[in-house]
């Protein structure tokens, strides 16, 4: 007999053919999802447990534990009046009671099935998903860093103030800036404060009410109309052109007195450098207005091109890109912003200055004679990301930098050219950046779209690539290796791709159309779970107790 965990508390007679049966609908679903984990088809040799040796299955918490027990004991207390004034809870919490193996197996189990880039090549498009070195988060934890409080008196904190100095310096000097904004918490935060510097700088010319449109174009990451939009501007799409580039003719017809910037990502979205962005550069500073590009991929030009130099007044630096901090749950992550001479003056506090030999933090407007438009963040920002990004320039330094941009771009044309028998590439066999776009053209009459073919990496141990984006071409599956790989594991990733290709083309179309067979969990209805999510645990029905 099963409880309502799915769990025995009787003995099972042998013969049973059905071990989910008696289970809950989630113990049930799981174990249906477990048989098919290795071969693909049901019932191929099931196991009661669900597991498949080291594949195991796992339920929810509540399916766990019950919410009628703990897992701590507490005495009694004697004479115990609560002084809530009546607001003390009438009906349970609600919470599952596990011990304490019970909580760290469940969550063991669970990052057993995550892919990561400890896991192996991570080849999503546009997220620079490169190695985050051990020595870098070793240099975080240091006390001096790792325990030290923002409200702390900054006579006790000189060397955090340092270190954040020295970062800002950096990026600086990598990008031909003038200052920079350390606190903001990651990419779209960075836009917000570029572009609020923008905004502060028109309206202390007087033209705050005239200059309200920022240009962006189509191959655009989403958050950057989605920062010009939440500020007040107007966006006005710069279109697409066949070769994958943004052109100054196309610039020039949008502009006007009403233009306050462009939002230009370069390298852009489609793997290519822009290669009239001096001149586009120029003929927005024409104009009067500001160039703000999406640092995302800069990884792909550091010791190569200086953003300053090519007219840029604005720009965020991912860290958790191009400086190798934790993305996700290594996180917080941090998103400084570089400016120009002309934005400069209007750098949000606070920021660490050096006078007389001691470094403090510049916290309120009053206390400079420049313009900050303000604050972004209640503190100082990301202490232990710039601890982790100053350790990645330190030790790399200059030429460590320059390579591992020569690197990523190397490793991405690598990827092209073994592929470009096969796969179809949108803007011409001409060498990319860090990253190598191909479209679905070549998918064309074999029933398999690019989702499908996403899905069946999964089941060759890949995470799938960024697929669908940039939006401006069909079926897009953006490749990005990083620096991070070897040529081993290329070879070995581009042989995967290569046999799913071949298997598409062939017509093979039940290995990809069901994909994943192999994952702890078979395909979802996405659109379904996007647009109805189950996102509260109901108890399920009480299971009759069997008769004695």
């Amino acid at each position: 007999m099963l409880n309502r965990q799915g769990r025995p508390s009787a003995p099972q007679a042998h013969g049973v053919s059905d071990p989910a049966a008696g289970m809950g609908d989630q113990a049930a679903r799981m174990q249906g999802d477990a048989n098919t984990l290795s071969t693909g088809s049901a019932g191929s040799h099931p196991t009661f447990t669900g597991n498949k040796a080291l594949a195991q299955i796992e339920p929810l918490l509540f399916e766990i534990g019950h919410t009628d027990v703990t897992g701590v004991d507490f005495d009694e207390p004697e004479n115990f009046k609560p002084r809530l004034g009546g607001l003390e809870r009438k009906d349970e919490i609600g919470l599952p009671g596990l011990s304490e193996p019970e909580a760290m197996r469940h969550y063991v189990r669970l990052s057993q099935m995550n892919y990561g880039i400890d896991t192996g090549l991570f080849p999503l498009g546009s997220c620079t998903m490169k190695h985050n070195a051990r020595l870098n988060e070793r240099m975080a934890r240091l006390p001096g860093f790792s325990d030290v409080h923002p409200l702390q008196p900054v006579s006790t904190v000189q060397g955090a103030l340092e270190l954040m100095n020295e970062l800002g310096r950096y990026l600086v000097t990598l990008t031909n800036m003038t200052t920079v904004a350390l606190s903001p918490k990651a990419g779209a935060h960075g836009e917000l404060c570029g572009m609020m510097a923008i905004k502060a700088a028109i309206e202390a010319k007087g033209e705050g009410k005239t200059r309200n449109v920022v240009l962006v174009p189509d191959s655009a990451h989403g958050t950057n109309p989605a920062t010009a939009a939440l500020i007040g501007f107007v966006v006005k799409p710069v279109p697409a052109r066949d070769d994958g580039w943004v052109h100054v003719e196309d610039v020039k017809k949008l502009l006007g007195p009403d233009v306050a910037a462009i939002m230009l990502t370069n390298p852009n979205t489609c793997g290519l450098f822009e290669n009239q962005v001096a001149e586009i550069a120029k003929a927005i500073h024409d104009a009067g207005a500001y160039f703000y590009c999406d640092g995302a991929n800069f990884n792909a030009i550091v010791g190569k091109a200086k953003p300053g130099d090519l007219g840029v007044d604005a720009m965020h630096i991912n860290l958790h890109k191009t400086f190798s901090t934790p993305h996700g749950g290594g996180g917080p992550g941090a998103g400084p912003v570089v400016l120009s001479a002309r934005l400069a003056p209007f750098a949000p506090v606070p920021f660490v200055t050096l006078k007389d030999g001691e470094f403090t933090l510049l916290e309120h407007e009053d206390e400079t004679a420049e313009k900050p438009f303000g604050r972004m963040t209640a503190f100082h920002g990301q202490m232990g990301m710039y601890v982790r990004a100053l350790a990645y320039m330190l030790s790399h330094g200059s030429d460590g930098m320059k390579q591992a941009s020569e690197d990523a771009v190397l490793n991405a044309n690598y990827i092209r050219a073994s592929l470009a028998d096969l796969f179809s590439q949108p803007f011409g066999d001409k060498p990319c950046m860090h990253e190598v776009l191909f479209d679905d053209t070549w998918l064309k009459d074999t029933g398999v779209t690019t989702l499908d073919f996403a899905k069946a990496m999964i089941d060759e141990g890949y995470h799938p690539m960024t697929m669908y984006f940039p939006l401006v071409v069909h079926g897009a599956m953006l490749i990005e290796p990083t620096e991070s790989e070897s040529k081993a594991s290329l070879d070995l990733f581009i042989a995967t791709l290569r046999d799913l290709a071949m298997a598409a083309k062939k017509g093979d179309k039940d290995r990809f159309t069901g994909a994943p067979y192999h994952a702890p969990r078979r395909r979802l209805d996405e659109t379904r779970a996007a647009r109805s999510p189950v996102l509260k645990w109901t108890p399920p029905a009480p299971i009759a107790e069997a008769a004695e």
